[in-house]
């Protein structure tokens, strides 16, 4: 695989997001820790799920508009030449929906570049063994590492490139942090710069929170295994029968949050950090965030970033939103 870079399993910032977050007064654990192998695959398995309807909305927007997105991505980059294209997304995972993105692009060009980004290196393998053969003309370059490196390896992608960001995980990301995110790609990739942002959009909580709390169990066991993660790279010693998962809706914060709820009274050891962690009966750990929009909190989000909004795309049921921006002149 021809990855460029590929940090240790269990690499410091790891161990620093885990410190920081469990010595909280308001305990927490980062969102991209749920991302280890077995994480990813109880991840592909939540989004084929009957209550999580964003990837079917999503994709559905893709297959009805891949063609359109790519026409006006490629007005300022001028695809129409021939000129090479670079497509790179964040938290790519499988890539599923993006093939329907490349394949419109490959009806313009003869080839491209496609840089995934993900934490998973097993989700960028998978993803780089289906696109070889599915589209040969392809050329994938992946990068196993967080979005803060990926922004500074991203100035050796050569321009005009198209950026993915899709699946509503900025929603992971408060309004300040997801503005830093995308300006740091703006930055790095200069103002020949496209980008395709995916988010949920505000609906009642009857639709939201079966999404995040399913029938079945699966989320709750992605939700738990960043404690099973933590037992295997961090020497922890939590034990899953005594949390639950809990999936609320924040009305004034316009976001669902995912909670490890302590069942009981407990002290648990993590030996990597010399750290024991105290929790108490029904205290919880704040695991992930996704925030749902309306459309004037995006095109603000865009325009502080250095982007201007150029057009979005909904499903037919305008669960979902696809967002084209051009990085503008700075």
């Amino acid at each position: 695989m021809s990855v460029l870079a590929k940090p240790r399993a269990a690499d410091a910032s790891i161990a620093d997001d885990v410190r920081r977050g469990l010595t909280a007064s308001r305990k927490w654990l980062s969102p991209h820790l749920f991302y280890d192998d077995a994480g990813s695959i109880l991840y592909e398995q939540i989004t084929e799920l009957p209550e999580y309807y964003p990837t079917r909305a999503e994709r559905e927007i893709f297959e009805t508009h891949a063609d359109a997105m790519i026409e006006r991505a490629s007005i300022r980059s001028n695809v129409a030449s021939g000129a090479p294209e670079s497509v790179i997304e964040l938290g790519a995972g499988s890539a599923s929906k993006t093939e329907v993105i490349l394949r419109a692009l490959l009806r313009r060009i003869p080839g491209c570049l496609y840089v995934p980004i993900d934490v998973s290196g097993a989700a960028l393998e998978a993803a780089e063994r289906r696109l070889a053969s599915t589209l040969p003309r392809v050329r994938v370059r992946p990068l196993v590492m967080t979005h803060d490196r990926a922004i500074q390896a991203m100035r050796d992608i050569p321009p005009p490139a198209l950026v993915m960001f899709i699946g509503s995980s900025v929603g992971n990301f408060d309004d300040q942090d997801a503005i830093r995110l995308l300006s740091g790609i703006r930055e790095s990739l200069g103002p020949q710069t496209a980008l395709l942002l995916g988010t949920d959009l505000r609906k009642s909580a009857s639709v939201l929170v079966p999404a995040y709390d399913d029938a079945a169990g699966v989320t709750a066991a992605f939700n738990k295994n960043v404690l099973t993660r933590i037992n295997r790279e961090l020497g922890g010693h939590f034990v899953l029968d005594q949390f639950a998962h809990v999936a609320r809706w924040n009305d004034t914060e316009s976001r669902i949050e995912m909670h490890l709820e302590s069942m009981t009274r407990q002290e648990v050891a993590i030996d990597a950090l010399g750290l024991t962690v105290r929790l108490e009966p029904r205290e919880t750990i704040h695991t992930e965030s996704s925030i749902k929009y309306t459309l004037p909190r995006v095109e603000t989000i865009l325009s502080r970033a250095g982007f201007g909004l150029e057009q979005t795309f909904y499903d037919s049921a305008q669960r979902f939103a696809v967002h084209l921006a051009h990085a503008t002149l700075q």
